[in-house]
């Protein structure tokens, strides 16, 4: 699995002109799921992300996690974080999970974040979405969990 994390002030994401998730301070979360992607990148990647200490303690320092500062999470399905551009100028998705898979990693995905006591929000899977965000500072962060 392929993450895009964006600490934010406010984030929502709209299907059809209807906001259909939305957080403050937090993190937008893109979440591309690879075809050999299981749980346990799903478990590595929500404890990583969990405890990832990006947001501002009392002197300024990026120290605290989302826990610290009761932050929410804004998870996006995005299947091109697997975008293979090496050949033309048309990018191949074929190493993105399909649906049958993907779905149910990226349900789990959620689900964990609920289990951890963090507040989650979500698009849909498949849908056209648009998503707006105010990136807090910027902190953008990429994590694969391919790459322990």
């Amino acid at each position: 699995m392929k993450v895009v994390i964006q600490r934010v002030s406010q984030a929502e994401v709209r299907i059809a002109d209807q906001v259909v998730g939305a957080i403050q301070r937090g993190f937008l979360i893109l979440v591309g799921i690879h075809e050999t992607d299981t749980p346990e990148d799903v478990a590595y990647l929500v404890g990583k992300i969990s405890k990832l200490r990006v947001f501002e303690d009392d002197n300024g320092k990026m120290n605290q996690s989302i826990q610290a500062v009761d932050g929410s999470v804004l998870s996006i399905s995005q299947f091109t974080l697997y975008a293979n551009t090496k050949k033309g100028n048309r990018p191949s998705f074929i190493e993105a999970a399909r649906p049958e898979t993907a779905i149910p990693l990226y349900q789990l995905f959620n689900e964990e974040f609920e289990k951890a006591g963090i507040p989650i929000a979500t698009g849909k899977f498949g849908a056209d979405m648009q998503v707006s965000l105010v990136n807090d500072g910027p902190v953008t962060i990429i994590i694969d969990s391919k790459e322990k």
